[in-house]
């Protein structure tokens, strides 16, 4: 993937360059949460052309990778009090923590926020309501997931054992035996990085390792997977932050 760069003002932005299958002959710009910049050419456009599509944005560049940064540095560290930005499915929702004596403590996903309900505002017990609700809400998401992608691999006969492991620096792992499993926090991704890691781990039932011939398999059960994984490498420190 070449990566290239251009001044702005006193700053240099960096951008890196995936060439994908198109209908159209344009060149797609994404600045992802973590500031990083990815731009989607179709295959067979020189560089120097992209170059200057990227210029004529270079100030709707800049002003997206100054909004990550400064969002970046608001996420961290995170103290579990109302207010924060939460991420769920790509999306973010304010976190809204409300003190409820004698009430059984739960969590919902309601107009734009997330809110625990809880007999005690210690952000310890916020957390762990948190991970909890976040577990049970990947736990259906990646069940739904593996078995609608799972229904169009004509090769995959059928959908293999999963289950949620939390890991520092996976998304997803597929054992020697067939089995599954999947990161918890992937659940916070859009949903297309979801299905990128379903399709990466399901591809390891055919292949494993990472050939060309794993990444020709790949490339048939998702196109343009090349884009979403660039995308979800650049929230990964987001989506991780607890």
């Amino acid at each position: 993937m070449p990566r290239k760069s251009f001044p702005y003002g006193d700053d240099r932005i960096e951008y890196d360059v995936s060439f994908m299958p198109a209908k159209r002959n344009k060149v797609a710009i994404h600045v992802h949460p973590d500031g990083s910049v990815q731009v989607d050419a179709p295959i067979g456009q020189d560089l120097a052309t992209v170059h200057r599509a990227v210029l004529k944005r270079a100030r709707w560049i800049k002003r997206h990778v100054d909004g990550a940064r400064r969002q970046r540095a608001q996420a961290m560290p995170r103290n579990y009090k109302s207010g924060e930005s939460l991420l769920y499915l790509g999306r973010r929702y304010q976190l809204k923590v409300k003190r409820q004596s004698g009430r059984t403590p739960s969590v919902k996903l309601t107009r734009g926020q997330i809110c625990v309900e809880t007999d005690s505002g210690d952000p310890h017990l916020v957390k762990e309501r948190l991970a909890a609700w976040y577990r049970c809400r990947a736990a259906d998401t990646f069940d739904r997931r593996l078995r609608e992608i799972g229904d169009r691999i004509v090769w995959l006969k059928t959908i293999p054992d999963w289950r949620i492991v939390r890991m520092q620096k996976q998304w997803g792992s597929c054992s020697p035996a067939g089995a599954i499993l999947l990161n918890p926090h992937l659940v916070k991704a859009p949903r297309v990085c979801v299905d990128y890691v379903i399709c990466h781990e399901l591809c390891h039932l055919q292949e494993h390792n990472h050939s060309p011939r794993y990444y020709r398999l790949l490339g048939q059960v998702m196109p343009g997977w090349e884009a979403v994984k660039a995308r979800l490498d650049g929230m990964a420190e987001l989506l991780l932050n607890e």
